[in-house]
């Protein structure tokens, strides 16, 4: 296993274990399973285990595992605050206290701000108290580190970094997301200001797992005969700024698998035919598109306030994967912000027009975009999230 340093020189394999996706008995946890393939990842040198408050059933049994085989001082856990669900400072203890009995643990090596979409998620929360409560449980020793977790563009993200003294920060980042969410500019901006970057997706939930044919034959074709797998993850640890890759594994195979690719994917290690075959992958990938956009950004911002290539990324994603993860991803980064960034939001100025490099029919597409994200059922629906979660973040 090679090992990253976090912001204090504490030692994390660039491996992590996410605990979101353990393998199901019936509607339960299987744990036995769990248990055999934590204590195996455990043996062969991951130190960093990733959970969080809604993830059904996890947090006890990470906790229940750890403490059973003896081994929770031993490793680190990370686990989150649902910031969303958030009213009261009591509420925040009561959740707190409530993950320390799950875990059965009496401190958090890495306690997050979980899934910030906008900046007001984090003034919401400093009107609780927060800062105040972060000094405190620092002082006592029950939380050792404090970051967030991130679904949002790359502005709010930069804005954030800078907003409190982070210990660390999760993003969504692989290669197809190398240029939305934070993003490469956002990884970069953390890694300049010494935040040590936790991803999470790394290989967009199984899509860069299960590639299109083309994709698969160029990989059975390479030199490495990687897997889509190794290629994704190795793409990952070759950037100096990743600290820590989760990978939510499920099986011995892939506990072993990840841990052995993980052992020899040093920075430096990605060699340009490497990089060109991901390249090529892209290319497959962006052949479905239905925008020519680049993320260049250069027609924004918009007087309105919508989210141009925001909109023009998740319109493309829809075909690059299934609309329903485009939608899906749409409404939990843009569709909940305290201002949105929606389409439907155009004025026909036309101003964004006049500044893209690409030449492309901007408001013409935005149409056809808005219509594509936000049918009747998803309107709807985020509408319901907006009346529920936004009143919580003035």
């Amino acid at each position: 296993m090679i090992y990253r340093k976090d912001k204090y020189g504490n030692e994390v394999s660039q491996l992590g274990y996410g605990c979101m996706r353990f393998s199901k008995k019936g509607t339960s946890i299987d744990y036995e399973k769990a248990e055999r393939e934590i204590l195996r990842a455990y043996e062969l040198g991951v130190n960093y285990y990733d959970t969080a408050y809604i993830y059904p059933g996890s947090e006890e049994c990470l906790g229940k595992i750890l403490n059973s085989n003896g081994i929770r001082e031993k490793v680190s856990i990370a686990t989150k605050l649902p910031q969303y669900l958030m009213k009261t400072r009591e509420q925040i203890d009561k959740t707190f206290q409530e993950e320390l009995r799950r875990l059965q643990t009496d401190y958090i090596d890495y306690y997050l701000m979980h899934m910030f979409t906008d900046f007001a998620e984090w003034e919401h929360l400093q009107s609780l108290g927060i800062e105040e409560w972060i000094a405190a449980h620092k002082a006592d020793g029950s939380v050792k580190q404090v970051g967030f977790s991130y679904h949002g563009d790359t502005e709010m993200f930069l804005k954030l970094l800078d907003a409190y003294d982070w210990d660390f920060c999760q993003i969504q980042y692989n290669y197809l997301d190398e240029h939305s969410q934070a993003g490469r500019r956002g990884l970069e901006a953390a890694g300049e200001r010494g935040i040590p970057v936790i991803i999470m997706e790394p290989l967009r939930g199984g899509k860069l797992v299960n590639l299109p044919e083309p994709a698969m034959k160029l990989l059975r074709e390479d030199v490495h005969h990687y897997s889509a797998a190794e290629l994704g993850l190795r793409w990952l640890w070759n950037q100096p700024q990743v600290t820590c890759v989760l990978s939510g594994m499920n099986s011995m195979e892939m506990v072993e698998e990840n841990i052995r690719i993980a052992g020899d994917a040093a920075v430096g290690s990605f060699t340009e035919n490497d990089f060109a075959v991901v390249e090529r992958i892209i290319k497959i990938f962006k052949e479905r598109e239905k925008v020519g956009c680049t993320g260049c950004r250069y027609c924004m911002p918009c007087p309105k306030g919508v989210d141009i290539p925001g909109n023009f990324y998740y319109y493309n994603l829809m075909y690059m994967e299934s609309k329903s993860s485009a939608r899906f991803g749409f409404a939990q980064a843009m569709g909940i912000r305290v201002e949105p960034g929606f389409a439907s939001q155009c004025i026909q100025c036309g101003k964004c027009e006049q500044h893209c490099p690409q030449h492309l029919p901007i408001r013409e597409k935005l149409k056809e975009a808005d219509k594509a994200l936000r049918p009747l059922p998803y309107k709807i629906g985020i509408n319901v999230a907006r009346k529920f979660l936004i009143k919580k973040k003035k």
